[in-house]
């Protein structure tokens, strides 16, 4: 039978959870999906998070994708949730809701670590930057298949403006831009990142990665950019892997393989 872990990822809309195939990657079975809660206070959202482990009936470790800079499982940003996350342990709230042992980890290097592990990423030699577009912009840095956690690159300021607010996925949608559009605008966001960093790969995830072909095609970079191997689901396949490995410890030394 296939070693199996947990995962929980945590969004600025949703929450959503899966047991995990630890052994190849990827989820064991169907995701479990809730709507985040409004205002998403710590309270409210581990209320959450219980309710997608029980649905489940899980009993184990468990890894949590958080989106912030997450450092000693505290949160140290919170572009995308409830300000009030300024400051709290991510993995003791969600361990008090659960009963259950929790590991946390930034969404992005969550993804990262799947894709270093199983995915477009794997064996891949120098660094890789992994960009994850969503509600927001995640990014991940991953050399020779060790992760550098809380790389907070999506907001980096172009033209007078946070980027993230221009090029995610949710500014498409929020501003109807056509596929032609928003590549333009990726176009201006993946050139900074490429001419500041001259990484090995880019890799692509995020639930709009499902429609890559629509918007990869149409960026002229140096540097090779694919989709990511799990999409959505890379959050969650990492944080479980890393709740099953390290435990509810802290993040910095990783990039262990299985």
């Amino acid at each position: 039978m296939a070693l199996r872990g947990f995962g929980v990822d945590i969004g600025g809309s949703g929450i959503k959870g899966a047991v995990v195939n630890l052994d190849e990657g990827g989820l064991a079975g169907e995701r479990y999906k809730v709507a985040t809660p409004q205002p998403s206070t710590p309270e409210a959202v581990g209320k959450a998070c219980a309710e997608v482990v029980a649905h489940f009936g899980w009993q184990g470790p468990i890894g949590c994708t958080f989106p912030a800079v997450v450092d000693h499982g505290v949160a140290r940003s919170a572009a995308n949730v409830d300000k009030s996350w300024i400051g709290t342990n991510i993995e003791d709230v969600v361990a008090a809701a659960t009963g259950l042992e929790v590991t946390a980890v930034n969404d992005a290097d969550a993804a990262g670590i799947a894709e270093a592990n199983w995915g477009a990423a794997r064996g891949v030699a120098g660094l890789v930057v992994l960009v994850t577009l969503g509600t927001g912009i995640g990014t991940a840095l991953v050399y020779d298949g060790a992760l550098v956690p809380n790389a907070e690159l999506g907001h980096i300021e172009l033209d007078g403006a946070d980027y993230e607010q221009r090029a995610s996925a949710a500014a498409r949608e929020r501003e109807s831009l056509s596929w032609e559009k928003w590549a333009r605008r990726l176009q201006r966001y993946f050139s900074a990142l490429e001419a500041y960093l001259w990484p090995s790969l880019f890799v692509v995830g995020g639930g709009v990665s499902r429609r890559a072909e629509k918007f990869l095609p149409l960026l002229n970079l140096q540097t090779p950019i694919v989709p990511a191997r799990f999409q959505n689901e890379a959050g969650i396949t990492g944080a479980a892997y890393l709740a099953s490995r390290l435990g509810p410890v802290p993040l910095g030394v990783t990039g262990r393989q299985p």
